[in-house]
């Protein structure tokens, strides 16, 4: 059955009345590749069910937002707004995520991710009411616009880390990236027909209605959704200590710090066909709102095609050639845009960008997902949507002076230069291989017995560990050390150092600090399987009888204690 029939099959199957989410769904099954569904299907995500009513109904709250987004720019040229104000209405729907995304990844890491985007869809269904009122009784100016658009970008940074991450929730990891790919086409599967009856009911029914009666069924998938989920035995980090983890975590991991760079060049330099796509239809192509929703269409269209292309094209090309060519596509349709004034070749190049935006975002995504464990999970998409929505919220900006200093074309060829540049940079930065690593938690260490009283809060602690290593050894225990440190940091462990005993050379000892017990048990909770290779390597390499020996310490401070008679001296008080 070739893929577009398994879709429509799907599709029927799903408008029918079934229980997909009435009922509270199995475990999603551990990593095991003799139960796991084959990648090589693209469509293979949609076996789940409650992916499937989810991906259903999340497509129609984005035919909604993307409707309002038309809405929402041709407003502001209604409202004769210049062409710089016209892309802060881009940037001020990506600022915030920006701004927020790292809080609210560490949110939906230690709190309920189903619960955190019912609340940020709530929200946008409450803001969409009140555009819509303001709109109505003709209150609307372009501050208040602007005003709205952000809290629209507020929803969706707080929406954004915990939806992607419950994904994972959804799905066995090794459909993950097809799942990706399925979400980004359902997101632009809507962008291919709604921005072309956007731009036929901005004046009419109102968009912003309607994307308000869209959020409806997404809403109430997820209230009856109740996965099963293992319980937590450790409490929530705060907030502060959780960011700076998330932040410590990707800071650690090159691979992670790659797909971050590489995704904001995309998002500042790709920003600019879309941010500044009203003026290529009025003053390019010289046509109206219908027009706009067209060329929004085709490269919603052009997505699509993308998404299902994705799974062929990830087996035929490495992650990074596939990506330099994401980046030269999009410099074509850039291009394209800027120069051409014919409708249906701007029309195919928006097709071409479409299919490249979604190719590139969906790979630098799945490869975030691939790459870190579910304790940092959403932390992890927080930060590579600030990289990305940064780039972007920073190039709509960019591209709308530039567009009102040296015109539309100049400023879109500038773009294609620029994509051009960011295709380049793979020489140097190039991304890593989406590897099936077992992210999975070991399980392996469990909470030593102590002899003093101790409490979650009570440290600093104190680690230290023994090795015997020989001679011969020396040179490749140092290079297993190098990659230990890198872990140990990545996961909370502060002042490590790596001692040699003069006396005996053989002796080797690992030394670190947590700041508390809790943080101890948490930074052991951490490893993975895939971190276990470490440390068998280095167990390999100790020449010791026994296991290396562990030592936890607790640091305590040394207090003179006060005299309290007059004839008393220090030496009486020791």
């Amino acid at each position: 059955m070739t893929p577009s029939r398994q879709l429509i099959t799907i599709l029927i199957a799903a408008l029918l009345p079934s229980r997909l989410a009435r009922h509270t769904q199995p475990p999603v099954p551990k990593q095991d590749t003799t139960t796991l569904v084959n990648d090589a299907s693209p469509l293979a995500p949609f076996r789940h069910r409650i992916f499937l009513s989810a991906w259903m109904t999340s497509l129609v709250s984005s035919f909604g937002g993307l409707i309002q987004s038309v809405g929402a720019a041709w407003l502001m040229m209604a409202l004769g707004a210049s062409a710089d104000l016209v892309a802060l209405v881009q940037a001020s729907t990506t600022l915030p995520i920006m701004l927020f995304s790292l809080a609210a990844g560490a949110i939906a890491d230690n709190f309920d991710r189903r619960r955190q985007v019912l609340a940020a869809q709530v929200f946008l269904l409450t803001v969409a009411v009140a555009l819509t009122l303001c709109t109505y009784f003709g209150l609307m100016t372009p501050g208040l616009l602007l005003a709205f658009t952000f809290l629209v970008g507020c929803g969706a940074a707080f929406e954004g880390p915990a939806w992607q991450a419950l994904v994972g929730e959804m799905v066995p990891r090794t459909d993950l990236p097809a799942a990706i790919a399925l979400n980004s086409m359902g997101f632009n599967l809507a962008r291919s027909v709604g921005p072309a009856i956007g731009g036929l009911i901005v004046a009419t029914i109102g968009a912003f209605a309607v994307n308000a009666l869209s959020s409806v069924g997404l809403i109430a998938v997820l209230a009856r959704w109740r996965p099963a989920r293992p319980p937590r035995v450790l409490p929530p980090e705060s907030l502060g200590s959780a960011m700076a983890a998330g932040i410590r975590y990707v800071a650690m991991s090159p691979k992670l710090g790659v797909v971050l760079l590489r995704g904001a060049v995309f998002g500042l330099a790709a920003i600019a066909v879309q941010a500044l796509m009203p003026l290529v239809a009025r003053d390019l192509v010289g046509g109206g709102p219908f027009t706009y929703g067209l060329l929004f269409g085709a490269f919603g269209a052009g997505a699509v095609g993308g998404a299902f292309l994705s799974t062929r094209l990830r087996q035929a090309l490495s992650l990074e050639v596939l990506v330099r060519l994401t980046f030269i596509s999009f410099a074509i349709c850039a291009a394209v845009a800027g120069m051409s004034s014919l409708l249906p070749l701007t029309t195919a190049g928006m097709a071409i960008g479409g299919a490249s935006w979604v190719l590139a975002l969906a790979s630098f995504n799945a490869t975030v997902q691939l790459s870190s464990p579910r304790w940092v999970v959403g932390r992890a998409l927080a930060l590579y949507q600030m990289a990305t929505f940064g780039g972007m919220a920073f190039g709509s900006w960019i591209w709308g002076e530039a567009a009102e200093r040296y015109g539309t074309g100049e400023a879109l060829l500038i773009a294609a230069a620029v994509l051009v540049a960011g295709a380049a940079l793979g020489l140097r930065f190039a991304l890593p291989e989406m590897k099936p690593l077992n992210l999975d938690p070991l399980n392996r260490w469990t909470e030593p017995a102590v002899a003093v009283d101790i409490r979650p809060r009570s440290g600093p602690i104190v680690i230290t560990i023994e090795y015997v290593i020989s001679e011969p050894d020396v040179v490749a225990f140092l290079a297993v050390m190098a990659e230990r440190r890198r872990i140990r940091r990545r996961d909370g462990a502060r002042h490590w150092t790596l001692l040699r005993d003069l006396e005996n050379p053989e002796l080797w000892i690992e030394r670190y600090h947590t700041p508390t017990w809790l943080e101890y048990v948490r930074h052991n909770q951490r490893m993975t399987h895939a971190d276990a290779a470490v440390s068998d390597r280095l167990r390999a390499l100790h020449q010791g009888p026994d296991w290396p020996r562990v030592h936890r310490m607790i640091e305590r401070q040394t207090v003179v204690p006060q005299v309290r008679n007059m004839g008393g001296n220090v030496a009486d008080a020791l």
